[in-house]
């Protein structure tokens, strides 16, 4: 019983996109909120009780440095934490941890200008204890993973130009993108054996809103083109703006047209196979968007792979979005399915029914009032 409730917290927390917000509620409510209103301001060390190494990053970091620790480790919260007691030195593991954010901090500033080069994954590699010995494989790396660097750009690749058009005509061409007004979305959500309802509305360009229907009570994901939030029964609460950026990415209703306007860096690579398919893969830089991966199926020139990454203090956060089944509709061809993946799960969204420019009540989009649960 115990097990099942924890999957089903972890498929709820996985799709409104904050991995630990339960976490989050409970250290801040042992924070200090008197200077609630100016949280984008904050300090970590204003907000947040006993800290002694992430003290001057913004308060609304905190929660993502956490996340990309338990991501590296492999590890839970209460790994170093006492649970419902955040603030409390009591684990050993918890004065371990401080040790070694303040290593590798000094490393990277005696090596590396102060650039983050060396991070906890560095040595841990999803495993609670450093990795200190090669781990063997019977395959070769594939040839992305030989050379991560992006600024390396292979020879005989089309242009990013050429990328974009051909994913722009795959999906129907411009004009018949920008006759889609509005999209609502209904089907079901999988992951870790469960499966329950889910409502996506849209409008564009950039208004979306998912409303899931758990066992537990109804949870939201929404951006309405300028602030997101996430809802449950419990109450609600504010993106943050790294949250928000990722949300403004998934809102996007006509992203084939938009991604040379959003973005203005790209650069081509050989992709990995996916799905028995060769891809190839356009990495996107933007002024305050996160970056992104895209993976194009090189016949089709659709998009069935999309990996972005959150910045944080102490390293990115990577999730992954797989996009199949698609399907014309209305003259414009959408996934059907797709599988988000995070260090520590995936959920599956497939979609049974689709209605185009049909009316959305704006009250999808307006965010709620009030105090934010924290």
């Amino acid at each position: 019983m115990k097990t099942n409730t924890l999957r089903l917290l972890c498929v709820a927390v996985l799709f409104l996109t904050a991995i630990f917000l339960g976490t989050e509620e409970r250290l801040a409510a042992q924070g200090d909120a008197t200077n609630h209103g100016q949280a984008s301001v904050q300090t970590a060390e204003q907000k947040f009780k006993n800290l002694r190494v992430l003290k001057d990053i913004p308060a609304d970091q905190l929660i993502p440095s956490m996340q990309f620790i338990t991501a590296s480790l492999g590890v839970e919260c209460e790994f170093c934490h006492v649970e419902h007691e955040m603030d409390k030195d009591d684990r050993k593991t918890k004065l371990t941890a401080r040790k070694m954010m303040t290593m590798m901090m000094a490393i990277n500033k005696a090596n590396f200008d102060g650039e983050r080069e060396v991070t906890c994954y560095t040595c841990h590699r999803g495993a609670a204890h450093p990795v200190g010995t090669p781990i063997l494989s019977a395959t070769a790396p594939t040839p992305h993973e030989a050379h991560e660097d992006e600024g390396t750009v292979q020879a005989n690749l089309p242009t990013a130009q050429t990328m974009l058009a051909h994913y722009l005509t795959a999906v129907g061409g411009a004009d018949a993108l920008h006759k889609i007004k509005t999209r609502v979305q209904r089907g079901n959500i999988e992951s870790f054996g469960e499966k329950y309802p889910i409502d996506i509305y849209s409008e564009g360009p950039d208004k979306r809103v998912s409303v899931s229907h758990p066992r537990s009570g109804e949870s939201i994901t929404a951006y309405n083109g300028q602030v997101g939030w996430l809802a449950m029964p419990r109450g609600f609460h504010k993106m943050t703006d790294a949250e928000q950026q990722s949300a403004s990415i998934d809102a996007q209703l006509y992203l084939a047209a938009r991604l040379p306007e959003l973005y203005q860096d790209f650069h081509v690579h050989s992709g990995e196979t996916i799905n028995g398919r060769p891809t190839y893969m356009v990495s996107a830089r933007g002024k305050n968007l996160p970056g992104l991966q895209l993976y194009f199926d090189q016949e089709s020139g659709l998009l069935v792979r999309l990996i972005r990454y959150t910045e944080t203090p102490l390293g990115r956060n990577p999730a992954q979005v797989d996009y199949a089944d698609y399907r014309v509709t209305d003259g414009v061809t959408i996934p059907f399915q797709w599988t988000l993946t995070r260090p520590n799960g995936s959920f599956t969204i497939q979609i049974d029914a689709v209605k185009q420019n049909v009316p959305v009540d704006e009250k999808f989009f307006i965010m709620p009032t009030g105090q934010e649960s924290r």
